[in-house]
């Protein structure tokens, strides 16, 4: 009899968010497929950005900067949003705003025929990605929070990148049809553009409050309230660290741009070849994600070393005047992105409780934000320089980042139990990564 009463409570939150209709994976995989439908559009989009600034007449210098702003405008603009999405609590409205502005800035790229209204272009599509990332990130927290954090975010990622493989895809083949004209490769991206604001839409009302995936499996379900517009988060020391770690290794990470600039000028591949390119680098993004994913679940922050020691070997091949070399770069480039955009994003999330996560994400984009504006034009005004000063600078960079995660590396693994987790996750099933964010 006493086993009756102690399984009822458990269930009954879980019939609370299954009255959306979606299960937490089942809500993962259709926010994976939303990301999908944006990345056929914004990735398609950036696989062809340093092409077409050359095009329209930017040098090395003006992509790497042009590039490197963007990933600013696109991560340390989230310094604001992410605080403001805590105190709002409007975590569906920030997304859909967000996606709202990128869907409709890169069909106008495709119309830019000057150089200063494509690269202003090029950055809007970046702040879009500000607006909405902390909500969204949030809101996919809640969900993993029952399938585990790193095998949800991964999940996401791969789905994620099945988009990015196929916008490039589109782009190449329209590109490769029309003699290598950019506006309607960039045109026909309006309509799966279309498809995720119909699609994200409809997910908000299925599941209004996706917070009530991470209630279920609370024991403490009170603590979980929203913050009040005048309270300000306090996030641990142990983040901070953390993010300097990453920024460490965004500071020696050259943007695509960058390197499909290079591709192009020394005619090591034709502009039609480069989203090709892109599309398997997409894919090698999702392997890794999903390895690295699964692994930080069951290793924990140790899977993280790969980050710098992959990232090191990005510019001494992908900046090589050999075909295969510089393909072989862009690859591990894809490998480094693949664990950025996955296990680093989990890791925020098993560091920093529900609510202040969006701030957390926030202030985690913006470090690695500025680290990227840094690393996109360092790589694009030393290509401009000398190639062997490039590999020989970035490399150090990314040997200063590996010390630095090494140093901290007991105490990132420390917060993660102070959070409810040990560096092992068990097997046994999604309630293991649940009590993370409430001790």
């Amino acid at each position: 009899m006493s086993n009756g009463p102690a399984r009822e409570p458990a269930r009954t939150p879980r019939r609370e968010s299954g009255s959306t209709g979606l299960s937490p994976w089942r809500f993962v995989v259709w926010f994976g497929v939303v990301a999908l439908l944006g990345d056929v559009v914004y990735e398609g989009a950036r696989s062809i950005t340093g092409p077409l600034l050359a095009h329209l007449g930017a040098s090395a210098l003006v992509v790497g900067l042009v590039t490197g702003i963007g990933e600013t405008a696109a991560l340390a603009l989230r310094l604001v949003s992410g605080p403001l999405v805590d105190r709002s609590g409007r975590f569906w409205d920030w997304t859909i705003a967000g996606y709202a502005v990128t869907m409709l800035s890169v069909p106008v790229l495709g119309l830019a025929t000057a150089l200063w209204l494509a690269c202003s272009l090029v950055i809007l599509e970046r702040v879009g990605k500000a607006v909405r990332s902390p909500a969204k990130d949030t809101l996919l927290s809640h969900a993993t929070a029952s399938t585990g954090r790193g095998k949800g975010f991964a999940v996401h990622e791969a789905l994620d990148q099945i988009g990015a493989l196929i916008g490039p895809l589109v782009v190449a083949g329209v590109l490769a049809a029309t003699q290598d004209n950019y506006t309607p490769a960039l045109a026909v991206l309006a309509v799966p553009g279309a498809g995720v604001l119909v699609l994200v839409i409809w997910l908000r009302t299925r599941v209004p409050d996706p917070a009530a995936y991470e209630q279920a499996s609370q024991p403490t379900p009170s603590r979980s309230r929203r913050l009040s517009p005048d309270e300000v988060p306090k996030l641990p020391g142990v983040f901070w660290a953390y993010a300097i770690f990453t920024g460490l290794t965004m500071a020696g990470f050259a943007t695509f741009g960058v390197i499909s600039f290079h591709l192009v000028t020394r005619h090591l591949l034709t502009p039609a070849a480069v989203p090709v390119l892109y599309a398997t680098v997409m894919v090698i993004d999702a392997v890794a994600a999903l390895a690295t994913g699964w692994g930080y679940d069951r290793f924990g922050t140790k899977v993280l070393v790969t980050l710098p020691v992959v990232a090191a070997v990005v510019p001494a091949l992908a900046f090589s005047d050999s075909v295969g070399l510089a393909v072989a770069g862009a690859l591990a480039w894809g490998t480094v992105l693949g664990i950025q955009e996955s296990t680093l994003r989990a890791t925020v999330a098993d560091l920093v409780g529900p609510q202040r996560r969006a701030t957390a994400y926030g202030v985690f984009g913006a470090v690695v934000g500025i680290a990227a504006a840094v690393g996109g034009t360092l790589a694009g005004a030393l290509y401009g320089w000398s190639v062997p000063a490039l590999v020989i600078i970035t490399t150090g960079v990314q040997a200063t980042a590996l010390v630095t995660l090494l140093l901290t590396m007991r105490s990132i693994s420390g917060g993660r139990r102070s959070q409810g987790r040990t560096d092992v996750t068990p097997s046994t099933g999604p309630g293991d990564s649940t009590e993370t964010e409430q001790r």
